[in-house]
């Protein structure tokens, strides 16, 4: 059923497109400036159907669902702003320890040689908090995971490439973030982190489970360990050399770097592309209108959710890269993270450079504009000098 509305809700975004187009003297926006295109139309219909695959009524919430969420919810609200966190997002996230013990495994994928790198994440919620015992119960996800590719000199400059949701493993993510031209153009090392609940580390049947559900304190906990994993690998990577690192994100990646340049100082630069910035909102947005309205008889959405999510929002917190050094594109289609998510987190972050593509958010592998912007964000910030032609980073 959600297939045979792909047609349907591609011709009603283009007609909606076309319809605003012609009102919109002196208005900039990404929907109006979207050219109508077949190519836009068909990265459109490309959203609609994984969209429409993610859309499974068999996992919507039932009555104890929506009771649970909200005891958790008004609970954590209670517990977040006694705490302070509300108030001061950045004081939610514990500065991590040194790495300790680790283990690097040569391993090969979709014919790319590269390294896999595990070691005990050591996250944990906070004591008292909703949901702590559900998150601990994901026992795969106490091992963090990344995929490494790095030449002899460790004092190059390393980029942390961060995937998007239901990906996670080798096979897809070196592939998205083409790491063999980042190493043989750029002279780039790489590091690409597993995020929770994704690859091997996920206790469900899809990579992703149970990170973005019903279940929005999962989500805080989730975003709350995907830094706090990669603050342990960046601190790890000075260890061993590196002085330059950047960090460039896609789709629920770019949620993680916009987060992750919130609180972690000395990046070199960051990249979000196709971000979301918002989860909440972005809930709202794809949910049935039936789920909205019971979600918001039970508290959820409003304003207590707004301020438990306020401890891993980009949107709450300062970035602590230079201006300068701050990118983002987005999809003027994107039907999945919207356009609306990026354009919030360009104007929190003082409206940086920014690359809107006409296409859709699947889209953004085969944009050739977003490849040019990749190359000029990684040369411009000084994290890499090009060695060869950019060609489609």
């Amino acid at each position: 059923m959600g297939l045979l509305q792909v047609a349907p809700h591609t011709i009603a975004f283009l007609a909606r497109t076309w319809a605003r187009s012609l009102g919109a003297a002196g208005v900039l926006s990404p929907a109006v400036l979207a050219p109508l295109t077949p190519a836009l139309g068909l990265q459109v219909a490309m959203d609609e159907v994984v969209l429409s695959l993610l859309k499974d009524p068999l996992r919507y919430p039932s009555r104890s669902d929506y009771l649970r969420a909200e005891e958790e919810t008004l609970a954590a609200d209670e517990l977040f702003r006694a705490r302070g966190w509300a108030d001061d997002p950045a004081t939610y996230h514990d500065a991590p320890p040194p790495m300790g013990s680790w283990q690097l495994a040569p391993e090969r994928a979709a014919g790319i040689p590269y390294e896999h790198l595990s070691f005990t994440s050591g996250y944990e919620p906070h004591p008292g908090e909703p949901g702590r015992a559900r998150w601990m119960g994901h026992a795969p996800n106490r091992t963090a995971h990344a995929w490494v590719r790095r030449s002899e000199d460790l004092t190059r400059p390393w980029l942390v490439c961060l995937h998007g949701f239901g990906t996670g493993t080798p096979s897809v993510d070196l592939r998205a973030f083409r790491v063999r031209q980042l190493g043989h153009s750029y002279g780039l090392n790489v590091v690409l982190p597993v995020l929770p609940l994704h690859g091997p580390r996920a206790s469900g049947p899809r990579s992703g489970d149970g990170l973005m559900s019903f279940d929005l304190i999962d989500s805080v906990h989730g975003l709350a360990q995907a830094v706090w994993d990669v603050r342990r690998i960046t601190a790890w990577l000075r260890e061993l050399g590196a002085t330059r690192i950047g960090v460039y994100g896609l789709s629920l990646g770019g949620y993680a770097a916009a987060l992750l340049a919130s609180l972690q100082d000395g990046l070199t630069c960051a990249i979000a592309g196709i971000p979301a910035s918002d989860l909440p909102a972005l809930y709202r947005h794809h949910s049935p209108h039936w789920i909205r309205r019971r979600a918001a008889g039970h508290h959820l959405w409003g304003q207590e959710t707004a301020r438990v999510h306020r401890v891993v929002s980009p949107l709450a917190l300062e970035p602590r890269v230079e201006w300068a050094h701050r990118y983002l594109f987005a999809g003027m289609g994107d039907r999945m993270a919207t356009p609306r998510q990026a354009v919030e987190l360009w104007r929190h972050w003082g409206e940086p450079r920014i690359l809107w593509y006409p296409g859709g958010h699947v889209g953004a592998y085969w944009s050739r504009g977003v490849g040019a912007f990749v190359h000029e964000a990684l040369t411009s910030s000084g994290l890499a000098a090009p060695k060869s032609a950019p060609g489609v980073a």
